[in-house]
């Protein structure tokens, strides 16, 4: 009687430790989103990768678009822009490539297990400071169908998502 007692016990105690981590999980979704009107994307930096300049405009380039899509923003800036300065609750995208894989699109075409592009590419976050209000590495890839620019569409799909998921709009 008492074994079964005591396996019962361990059970349970298994049971709350493994749910224990997703509680914690559940407890970060809910924090307070930063509440921000406008974002201003700086150009992507690849010093110490050799991005293709054909990757490099369609990365700045989608990026814009998605943000103005689906990011959250009153407002998107791209660098240089004059208004930027009068933008209230203001943040500012610092992107440097930390990794690419420049695939192939016709192993692509006859395999789905070759050919793969990838971009991972570190996302910095900050107030019109400096301050670092959030700080990610996020990929794109295309992996089966699509050109090889396609990675740089889903990057710029997952930056937006991101945004929306940290960022409140933040209505004057």
């Amino acid at each position: 009687m008492k074994r079964i007692r005591c396996a019962g016990v361990g059970f349970f105690l298994g049971f709350v430790l493994t749910m224990a981590p997703w509680d914690l999980r559940a407890q970060d979704k809910q924090q307070t989103k930063t509440k921000v009107a406008a974002i201003e994307v700086l150009p992507i930096v690849s010093d110490e990768i050799k991005l293709p300049a054909e990757f490099r405009i369609s990365l700045y380039e989608n990026l814009i678009d998605q943000l103005q899509a689906g990011g959250g923003f009153q407002q998107v800036y791209r660098e240089g822009d004059r208004n930027v300065q009068d933008a209230g609750d203001l943040v500012i995208l610092h992107s440097t490539v930390r990794g690419f894989k420049q695939g192939s699109e016709r192993a692509r075409q006859v395999t789905t297990v070759a050919g793969a592009t990838s971009i991972k590419i570190h996302c910095l976050f900050t107030d019109k400071n400096g301050k670092p209000l959030l700080d990610q590495d996020i990929d794109g890839k295309v992996r089966f169908f699509g050109g090889n620019l396609r990675a740089t569409y889903d990057f710029a799909k997952k930056v937006a998502k991101v945004a929306r998921n940290n960022f409140s709009l933040n209505a004057h």
